[in-house]
C-alpha cells in the first residue's frame, strides 16, 4: 500500500495529526520546518526529533512529491525544469537568475482550460489542478540546486485563480517563518482575468502582487486571443481592477503580449492608455514568444519601442519592455507545455 504524503498536510492539519499520534504540539513545527524550510528528503535527517518518532514517520509516510526528469539551460542562464508528478503527469517550472534576484516561475495546473491562442500550454488542454504541496515542491527542487529563492511568480502552466484555495495555501507556506521565508511582496500571481479571484484577493489579507494578462484593449481581439474574455469582458475586468486597487491601495501590473499586426497598432496604444487611465498600474510589454505551429509573430524591436512611445503619450505610469528569458528553450511567457 502506498504511503501517505507527509507534505500534504498544512501546518494546521499537521498539528491535529501530531496530537492524534500522541506527540507534543511543538513536533508539528519541527516536522514542518524540516520539510519546507530546510527541504530534507529523508526522515532520518530530522535530527531534533526523537528516533522512535522518526521511525513512525518513515513507516507511515513518504516525502517525495515531484521527480526531476530533465533540465534545459538557456543561453541567458534561465533553466527550465521538467518535473514528473506521482500520477505521472508532467509540469514545468522555470528558474530565472538575476544579479540581485533568484526567481522561480511555478505552474498551478497540469495544462490549462482557458485555450488562449498565443499560449503553447493551451494545446495541452486541462488535466487537473495542482495541490499546494505540488506547487511548493517546484520551488523546493530548484532551491536545492541554486540556494535561497528571493521571488516566486505564479505565471507557469495554468490559471492560478481557477485553483485559488491551493494557490493561497502555497502562498502561506512560501511566506511562513518556518516555511520558505519569502515576503508576500516578492510573490506575484498572474491571472487571465478571473473576476471572482480578483475580488477574493481584494477582500483577503494577502499582500501578494497582482498581474493581469490583458493583451488587447478591444473586446473582439481579446476574445479571439483569450476566449475567457467572452465571460469576463474588458469593461468588467477593469471595474474589478479598480476595486482591487481601491481596497489594497497598491498598483497592479498589466501584461501585454505584443503580436505583429494584431494588437500593436497606434489605435491599440491610444485605446489601451484610455481604458487604463486613472488605474494605478504599470505595463509590461512582452513581445510574443514564438513556438512551433504558431501563426503569430512578434513585432520588430523598433515597432515595440514605437508602441511604447505612443502608449506613453496616453498612459502616465511606468512602461517596461520585458526581455523574454529562456525563449530558446521554450521557457518564456506562453511557451510551457510539460514535455
Amino acid at each position: 500500500m502506498e504511503k501517505e504524503l507527509i507534505k500534504s498536510f498544512t501546518y494546521e492539519n499537521l498539528l491535529v495529526k501530531v496530537r492524534e499520534w500522541g506527540f507534543k504540539d511543538y513536533t508539528a513545527k519541527q516536522i514542518f520546518s524540516w520539510l519546507w524550510q530546510k527541504g530534507i528528503e529523508d526522515f532520518s535527517q530530522m535530527t531534533d526529533i526523537a528516533k522512535e518518532k522518526r521511525e513512525f514517520l518513515k513507516a507511515n509516510f513518504q516525502i517525495k512529491v515531484l521527480e526531476r526528469e530533465k533540465v534545459l539551460t538557456s543561453r541567458d542562464g534561465t533553466k527550465k525544469f521538467l518535473l514528473s508528478l506521482l500520477d505521472r503527469n508532467k509540469i514545468e517550472a522555470v528558474f530565472i537568475p538575476e544579479d540581485k534576484r533568484r526567481t522561480v516561475c511555478v505552474s498551478t495546473q497540469v495544462g490549462c482550460p482557458l485555450g488562449c491562442h498565443f499560449c503553447l500550454t493551451a494545446r495541452l488542454g486541462f488535466k487537473r489542478n495542482l495541490k499546494f504541496y505540488e506547487i511548493l515542491d517546484q520551488v523546493q527542487k530548484i532551491r536545492k540546486d541554486f540556494g535561497q529563492i528571493t521571488n516566486v511568480v505564479f505565471m507557469g502552466m495554468g490559471e492560478p485563480f481557477l485553483n485559488f484555495e491551493e494557490v493561497m495555501k502555497a502562498v502561506g507556506i512560501l511566506s511562513s517563518d518556518f516555511g520558505f521565508k519569502i515576503g508576500q511582496r516578492h510573490i506575484t500571481i498572474s491571472t487571465a482575468g478571473i473576476l471572482e479571484g480578483i475580488y477574493r484577493l481584494a477582500e483577503s489579507a494577502w499582500n501578494v502582487k497582482l498581474a493581469i494578462s490583458l493583451n488587447s484593449p478591444k473586446d473582439e481581439v481579446r476574445s479571439f486571443l483569450m476566449p475567457i474574455n467572452q465571460k469576463y469582458p474588458i469593461g468588467e475586468l477593469i471595474k474589478s481592477l479598480r476595486y482591487y486597487v481601491k481596497k489594497k491601495r497598491r498598483r497592479i501590473t498589466i501584461e501585454y503580449v505584443l503580436i505583429k499586426g494584431l494588437n500593436d497598432q497606434e489605435g491599440d496604444a491610444l485605446l489601451l492608455g484610455k481604458i487604463l487611465r486613472g488605474l494605478p498600474s504599470k505595463i509590461n510589454l512582452i513581445p510574443f514568444n514564438p513556438f512551433p505551429g504558431s501563426d503569430f509573430s512578434p513585432p520588430s524591436e523598433k515597432e515595440v519601442e514605437n508602441f511604447a512611445s505612443l502608449l506613453s503619450l496616453h498612459y502616465p505610469y511606468l512602461i517596461t519592455i520585458r526581455k523574454s528569458r529562456g525563449r530558446d528553450i521554450l521557457a518564456g511567457c506562453g511557451q510551457l507545455i510539460g514535455r
